[in-house]
């Protein structure tokens, strides 16, 4: 039997850790701080769309004679220069197209004969409803024959759409949780993580749906569809924070945390519609998953799909990215295992 000479006893350097020679009290300093500065962030982030929300350059469509239009227009600019963003359309028809298609917030159509139309949307935003309906109130008083028309209403049981706007947590932590469980039960199988994503996001989509669609009677569309839409949300969670983690570890999970349930949640425009929150926070929700899966859902489940295409795009971009950092990781991982025989010779 031979013995081990004293260079094969010797560990390889290349493999021995390096000790960590920073102080325990520059832990404990680099924590307080950065934990000081994401409550702030997150504090910020809920307080500042909340304070400075409100009527800002909402699109509205109008439609009526030369001389009556000019009139009206004048008024309700002179009333609050800042809070409506006129567009000037052929027709009344035309007017009812820009609310269904999700193209502005509500709308006016004059009448050759002096009545006016108003047309709201109530799955919009509550707040656009309130708003087209003060308009209404002042455009009756001056003697005008006014008509109310909601081309999108909101359910008879949840008249105030409060069901869309709790939506954004389970949203986000349905996708967050399925992240985690994965990460953890399935850490060295990145395409079973990927499988395991997309099915978990199917599955929590339909169950949501059905229990806003026949449990508590929030949505009343296509449930298929408005079911598929809504998994897609989850998945375009889902996958980036499994992406995230699959490419840096438990920080990806921190990092995801942050800026979906911190970020997106509060800009997601869920509660109100995103043209109601400051500019340009509302903008920035919709290119984040959360405020992308509360339009999709709105247009898909009260507007018969109309002006789902960019939410649907912004969703299926968040999805591939989280696919593409799982198979990064995965490659990396594949180049680490064919360099192990080596290091090991």
């Amino acid at each position: 039997m031979t013995t081990p000479t004293t260079a094969q006893r010797t560990a390889d350097p290349a493999e021995t850790p390096a000790p960590d020679r920073r102080s325990p009290w520059t832990t404990v300093l680099g924590v307080a701080v950065g934990l000081a500065v994401a409550v702030t962030l997150m504090l910020l982030a809920f307080l500042t769309p909340t304070l400075h929300s409100g009527a800002q350059d909402l699109p509205v469509a109008i439609s009526g004679p030369a001389p009556v239009l000019e009139q009206v227009s004048g008024q309700l600019e002179a009333a609050d220069p800042d809070a409506l963003d006129l567009t000037v359309v052929d027709s009344a028809e035309q007017v009812t197209e820009a609310v269904e298609d999700r193209e502005a917030v509500g709308g006016i159509a004059m009448g050759e004969d002096g009545t006016v139309t108003i047309v709201t949307a109530g799955a919009a935003g509550t707040p656009y409803s309130q708003l087209m309906g003060g308009i209404a109130s002042s455009i009756e008083s001056t003697g005008a024959q006014v008509t109310t028309v909601d081309v999108a209403p909101l359910t008879e049981d949840d008249p105030t759409g409060a069901g869309l706007s709790v939506l954004g947590l389970p949203l986000a932590f349905g996708g967050m949780i399925s992240a985690v469980l994965l990460s953890t039960l399935l850490g060295r199988q990145p395409w079973h993580r990927l499988a395991g994503g997309l099915f978990a996001s199917v599955l929590v989509g339909f169950t949501l749906v059905a229990v806003m669609q026949f449990g508590v009677g929030t949505v009343d569309g296509d449930y298929v569809l408005t079911a598929l839409a809504l998994s897609l949300g989850v998945a375009a969670v889902s996958l980036t924070i499994l992406g995230l983690q699959s490419l840096l570890g438990m920080p990806g999970l921190g990092i995801g945390a942050l800026l979906l349930m911190f970020v997106a949640n509060p800009l997601s425009g869920l509660a109100t519609g995103w043209q109601w929150l400051p500019a340009p926070w509302g903008a920035i929700g919709q290119a984040l998953p959360l405020g992308a899966a509360g339009s999709l859902l709105r247009s898909v489940a009260f507007f018969g799909g109309g002006g789902a295409t960019v939410p649907a795009l912004v969703l299926a971009l968040w999805a591939v990215l989280g696919a593409t950092l799982i198979a990064l990781s995965a490659g990396r991982s594949r180049r680490r295992a064919s360099r192990a025989p080596h290091h090991a010779a």
